[in-house]
């Protein structure tokens, strides 16, 4: 006879802060499935259109005005949070990056089963007194979160170097393989870039345009690609607060597609997709444009070996922050289609058997059983992805 899902009934409350790119898409995919567990899920969350993602999933959403980083507005936000805290009675609080797990863990502060994701480190953002005072904080909050959930060993390992103590759990990102899969190039970038030459190669950047995501890099590096491969065009997927000054300096070659509904077509369109980021904890961009059969330039950061297989960790991977490495590599791709059109297939194959988002959501729902106190019947047990999990002392 089937037994229940030992979850069914569970009130998980998600805390996010900011409600838009990659952490968004992980909120989006991990209510989903826990709606379809029969888990009772609640968003508090900023109105925004991920607020309205949510609703649609069937999901409770509360509206939690906060800002995107800390300052002054602080302490009201973590009142109103502790106001939606008592009416949504949650068994389970899930803070997603730094601000959300910085307001939830202060007004939790341990009462309820607490799990910390950063989705990259607050501390590496910033300098100066502002990252000493990021760290000094992530090191105390850390009390007050029952597991810190890792999206690679890279990013645990610099929380540990970093002196944060907590029980840990790393569980990659994962992706739709049903929404994320290859489609002829020609026909989709017609329908994006009507007026482009359908035999001029196109490079993808997807990701907020904000100093984290490296576009700046990214279009330093471009003037050598041209130069070496003309009629090149640089597609830049997004917004955010460095849209005017990337614009300013972008040849005419680049296009700004703003904010995009779905990505998955600009990924499709590609030759080419780039990440150039300063810092991550696992970009979710490599992985979809991955599994869309398209391979990825990324630069190396926590996650980043993790995302990719042997083959393109060794080709497609450049230091942080080097326009000349990253202009080399783009270039070289862009010149060899045949191996771009190998590197993309090795790339689908490894992120559909590595990275699928059901596999994520099964070891978050572990990390939530275990929490609860609760097991999973052996006959239930999801494919063998298992959170890794390890005690640390303030000083690795």
């Amino acid at each position: 006879m089937h037994q229940p899902e030992p979850d069914a009934g569970s009130r998980v409350l998600h805390l996010t802060q900011p409600v838009d790119g990659g952490v968004a898409r992980v909120v989006t995919d991990l209510a989903r499935a826990q709606l379809a567990a029969g888990l009772h899920v609640t968003v508090a969350c900023p109105d925004s259109v991920l607020a309205g993602d949510l609703r649609s999933l069937g999901a409770d959403v509360l509206r939690w005005e906060a800002s995107r980083s800390p300052g002054s507005s602080l302490p009201g936000e973590v009142r109103r949070l502790t106001r939606l805290l008592a009416r949504a009675r949650p068994d389970l609080v899930h803070a997603h990056s730094a601000k959300a797990g910085l307001a939830g863990r202060l007004a939790v502060r341990g009462r309820v089963p607490t799990v910390f994701q950063p989705h990259a480190w607050s501390f590496e953002a910033v300098g100066g007194t502002t990252a000493a005072l990021a760290l000094a904080w992530e090191r105390f909050g850390a009390r007050w979160a029952d597991r810190l959930v890792c999206v690679s060993e890279a990013e645990r390992a610099t929380g540990v170097r970093a002196g944060i103590d907590g029980r840990w759990s790393v569980i990659p990102n994962g992706i739709d393989p049903g929404r994320f899969h290859p489609a002829p190039v020609d026909t989709v970038r017609a329908a994006l870039l009507p007026d482009a030459d359908p035999a001029a190669p196109l490079v993808v950047c997807v990701g907020r345009l904000c100093r984290q995501k490296g576009q700046d890099v990214l279009l330093r590096a471009w003037e050598t690609v041209t130069g070496r491969v003309p009629g090149a065009r640089l597609a830049l997927v997004g917004d955010g607060p460095d849209q005017a000054r990337l614009r300013a300096r972008a040849p005419r070659s680049v296009v700004f597609a703003g904010a995009v509904t779905d990505v998955v077509p600009w990924y499709q369109a590609a030759d080419l997709v780039v990440l150039p980021s300063r810092w991550e904890g696992m970009a979710l961009a490599p992985l979809e444009a991955l599994a869309c059969a398209r391979p990825v330039v990324m630069t190396d950061v926590d996650g980043a070996r993790e995302s990719l297989p042997a083959a393109l960790a060794d080709r497609c991977l450049v230091p942080v922050e080097d326009p000349a490495a990253l202009a080399a590599a783009v270039t070289g791709l862009l010149l060899d289609p045949l191996l771009r059109e190998s590197l993309g297939h090795q790339g689908r194959r490894h992120v559909l058997s590595t990275h699928d988002v059901r596999r994520t959501a099964g070891a978050v729902a572990d990390v939530y059983r275990e929490l609860l106190g609760r097991r999973r019947p052996a006959a239930q047990a999801p494919a063998p992805v298992v959170p890794t999990e390890s005690r640390k002392s303030l000083h690795p």
